[in-house]
């Protein structure tokens, strides 16, 4: 197990290369320097009883996911903005604009249904999400990678640290008990 000493002076000695490695991903150093925080900050949490030895491929993976994340979340930004600046259109800045008071939901959107759809749609979400959390914890895993992070089969594999076929398994199973635990609640998707 890695001392609080040892694992400062890991720290503190992969600093600089993982702020450099960060930046070259994101080209942004305010964001570089939170996913290097960030990723310190989890190791430090989740793994600092590690031995020493682990703690280098430990960070790396961490890093490396902070980074995927953090492209997931501007992507995710980014598809908003593109999203209400299309409904806005043209209107110049000089202009008073309210999204709300002229927008018009589409037949079958969300925003759409009545408050009963909307009530019966959030009971329905958590109802699926208490099902959720009663998969055993590497079904749940699994699940949530692939069905709900999008990854795919050999990245989740690479994450979960087994094999494809053992995904494709936990997936296989996590749908069917879902499947089954909604159908006895009489909700049939």
């Amino acid at each position: 197990m890695a001392t609080d000493k040892e694992l400062s002076e890991f720290l503190e000695n992969v600093e600089r290369r993982a702020f450099k490695q960060a930046v070259y991903a994101v080209q942004k150093d305010e964001a570089a320097l939170d996913i290097v925080q960030d990723a310190m900050i989890k190791l430090a949490e989740k793994y600092g009883d590690r031995p020493a030895a682990e703690l280098p491929p430990l960070f790396q993976r961490i890093l490396q996911n902070a980074i995927h994340d953090y492209f997931r979340r501007e992507k995710v930004r980014n598809t908003w903005i593109s999203l209400f600046s299309s409904l806005i259109g043209d209107k110049g800045d000089d202009e008073e604009y309210d999204l709300l008071e002229n927008y018009v939901a589409e037949q079958g959107n969300q925003a759409s249904e009545s408050g009963a759809d909307q009530l019966e749609r959030a009971q329905i979400l958590n109802i699926i999400e208490s099902e959720v959390q009663k998969l055993p914890a590497r079904q749940r895993q699994a699940f949530l990678m692939r069905y709900w992070e999008d990854l795919d089969v050999a990245e989740t594999a690479a994450a979960m640290g087994c094999t494809e076929g053992s995904v494709k398994t936990h997936c296989s199973r996590a749908t069917h008990a879902l499947a089954a635990a909604l159908k006895a609640k009489g909700i049939y998707l």
